[in-house]
């Protein structure tokens, strides 16, 4: 048997976990490297491979196709994941011809023997043209179907560049740069908290830089970030710079009155309720904090250790119900509701494959009735922050007009705009705010504010 590379290995098993468990790469991946005891260069290696194969895959089975004169799902899973995975060190990265067919024929030799011909034949195959010249074959043609082209060209399921493309009022230009972003490997973001650290001497002790729109951010180089001094002393964590904008203009919003009561209706797994948290202690307010999910509750109770919040381990929607979470008693409410994530698909490799339409009525309905149940939480003069990291508009505008048409209490809509920070470019017409990767180099957060009459 063949001494197989760690790296591609480490990759192999990290996908095939995907397809087979419905596993997720950022959870399965550290584990495996783990295990392997792969660091430095043979880690970042692996971590390349695995995400920059997963989010090409459409392209990827696409060609593998072509190449094979079968279609994917005929190829034992096995195989698939191994050819995936060749087949993207072949038309994405440097890697000599040679040594991407060898080593991923080694590989199939190990997993599954008896397609290792078959295996060597359909990379030598895919070696003979580069990645453009690929596309142009099995792509449909732009100027025909422009959004097939676009979801061979890009690697996104055709029904996600549609919503993208409906949220920048039909630009498919700009959804181009979209999807060009979404294919990048991310940068890490870091929260500097407020009253325990400041983002320019952060970013110093970090080798990092200031982040360009959030007081608080710091963009990291590279590496990772759980072993930062930082994050373990709880001075900071890990955020991007959208969801800590969004969070910070609630926190800006001008409210009547009291100012002391803050709530967080679904704050799992804690980033938000973290920078909300740091905010209330310097302004004297408490936060509670509602997560229907135990595991995440306690990921929450961990985010915001030392700050005036309370964690409650309960369904948001019971406001009103539960005596923890009276009626027109809150000073400020988010809602960060559970949406499609299609804001965050640069993180999260695999998600893009796994989203479905269908995911869409459940999903919208839930986050109607969170906000419909903040809208009660809060008290006249109040203001809820209704926050999706997810451009579409069915999750974003769609949500919050029925949601506050329903609600039965008088809502008015405060302009968010403002309340970024200055000089931001494309925050649009208001009162919404939508960010977006192209413009803005976070995550497609989206954020409605409030206000109770």
């Amino acid at each position: 048997r063949p001494t197989l590379d760690l790296a591609r290995q480490a990759a192999y098993e990290a996908i095939a976990a995907v397809h087979r468990d419905d596993a997720y790469a950022n959870l399965v991946l550290p584990a495996i490297l783990r295990d392997r005891r792969l660091h430095g260069r043979d880690a970042a290696f692996a971590t390349e491979l695995t995400y920059g194969t997963l989010r090409a895959l459409g392209t990827l089975d696409a060609i593998v196709a072509t190449a094979a004169g079968r279609e994917v799902e005929r190829i034992d899973p096995p195989a698939r994941d191994a050819l995936r995975l060749g087949a993207y060190q072949l038309l994405h990265t440097r890697v000599p011809a040679h040594a991407a067919v060898s080593s991923t024929v080694d590989l199939v030799r190990a997993v599954a023997p008896g397609a290792v011909g078959f295996t060597n034949a359909v990379l030598r195959e895919i070696a003979t043209k580069d990645l453009d010249t690929w596309i142009a074959q099995v792509a449909p043609s732009a100027e025909t179907d422009p959004i097939g082209h676009l979801a061979l060209a890009y690697s996104h399921p055709q029904w996600i560049i549609r919503a993208f493309a409906e949220a920048l009022g039909g630009d498919l230009a700009e959804t181009t740069r979209l999807l060009i972003e979404d294919n990048e490997r991310p940068p890490v973001h870091l929260c500097a908290r407020p009253g325990r650290a400041d983002a320019v001497e952060l970013a110093d002790e970090v080798g990092g830089a200031p982040g360009a729109f959030s007081p608080y951010a710091v963009y990291l180089p590279g590496g990772a970030p759980g072993e930062l001094a930082a994050i373990g002393e709880g001075r900071a964590h890990v955020q991007d710079e959208g969801s800590q904008l969004v969070a910070n203009a609630l926190a800006l919003a001008p409210v009547e009155g009291s100012d002391s009561r803050w709530l967080d209706l679904c704050a799992g797994p804690g980033g938000k309720a973290g920078l909300l948290g740091a905010l209330a202690a310097e302004r004297g307010a408490t936060l509670t904090a509602v997560e229907v999910a135990e595991h995440r509750a306690r990921l929450v109770s961990q985010a915001v250790r030392g700050f005036p919040v309370t964690v409650l381990a309960t369904d948001g929607r019971t406001v009103g119900k539960d005596r923890d979470l009276p009626e027109a008693s809150f000073d400020r409410v988010l809602v960060d509701a559970p949406c499609t994530g299609l804001g965050s698909l640069r993180r999260r490799p695999e998600s893009r494959w796994r989203r479905q339409p269908s995911d869409l009525p459940p999903l919208t309905r839930l986050q109607r009735e969170l906000l419909s149940a903040a809208l009660r939480a809060v008290r006249p003069g109040g203001v809820v922050g209704y926050v999706t990291c997810s451009p579409h508009t069915v999750e974003t505008h769609v949500t919050v007009t029925e949601a506050a048409r329903r609600s039965g209490v008088p809502v008015d809509f405060v302009d968010a705009r403002p309340l970024l920070p200055s000089g931001m470019p494309g925050l649009g017409d208001g009162p919404t705010v939508q960010l977006w990767p192209q413009r803005h180099g976070t995550d497609a957060m989206f954020l409605a504010l409030l206000r109770r009459g």
